[in-house]
């Protein structure tokens, strides 16, 4: 199960001039098209006066939603480079737009290419590239009475503890790298009944604990 992915952490620019045309790139991090498309608006808010606002994204843990758009210039010219930037650090959740400020001079194919697939390239270098883990949040309610065995349980296994309430009963959220939940799951289960893993294994319910994924 895939449950890790390459992106971006902060914003980054890079500019490109050929023939009096200037190039000016923007990288952005985002995990929707809504949020890819807002950093699109706010450019070309940004740059009114210019001729085109090309751009591309790729989204999702696999990377499967994904789009280049030349906006005007010659096809495959200017977003698909700018994909193929992306695609070269293996990124996701990128959003990458060139704003062009037309010179006057032409091109060309070649050379359009290399303005956008260069500028692309440079914002991207001016980025902060990471590793981003998915994980799943989990639910852990339990009687006063297994608090000991429950926040026992969770030490010992390193678990990490991202909330907590005490209320008629007490209830504790915790974070698992999605990879291993099923495992990290029955190494807690072991502690908290104080049986083996082989028997964790087959247990459906615990007394007095009841462990249930939240919504990812």
């Amino acid at each position: 199960m895939k449950d890790s992915y390459q992106t971006i952490a902060t914003p980054g620019t890079g500019e490109f001039r050929d023939r009096g045309s200037k190039f000016i790139a923007y990288a952005f991090p985002a995990e929707t098209e809504e949020e890819a498309l807002a950093h699109l608006e706010k450019v070309k808010s940004e740059h009114f006066k210019a001729r085109h606002h090309c751009y591309a994204y790729r989204l999702g843990l696999e990377g499967h939603l994904f789009r280049a758009n030349d906006d005007g210039e010659p096809s495959s010219t200017a977003g698909r480079p700018v994909l193929g930037q992306i695609d070269r650090l293996k990124l996701t959740n990128v959003m990458v737009i060139v704003v062009r400020y037309f010179g006057g001079i032409k091109l060309g194919t070649s050379g359009l290419i290399q303005a956008y697939k260069t500028s692309a390239a440079a914002a991207l270098e001016n980025t902060r590239i990471v590793k981003r883990i998915v994980e799943s949040r989990y639910s852990i309610r339990f009687e006063y009475s297994r608090m000991g065995d429950v926040m026992s349980a969770i030490e010992r296994c390193g678990v990490t503890m991202i909330d907590q309430h005490f209320e008629e009963k007490a209830e504790v959220l915790i974070s698992l790298r999605k990879g291993e939940a099923e495992q990290r799951l029955t190494e807690l289960k072991a502690h908290m009944d104080g049986v083996s893993r082989e028997e964790a294994e087959n247990l459906k319910e615990m007394k007095d604990i009841r462990i249930d994924l939240l919504e990812d």
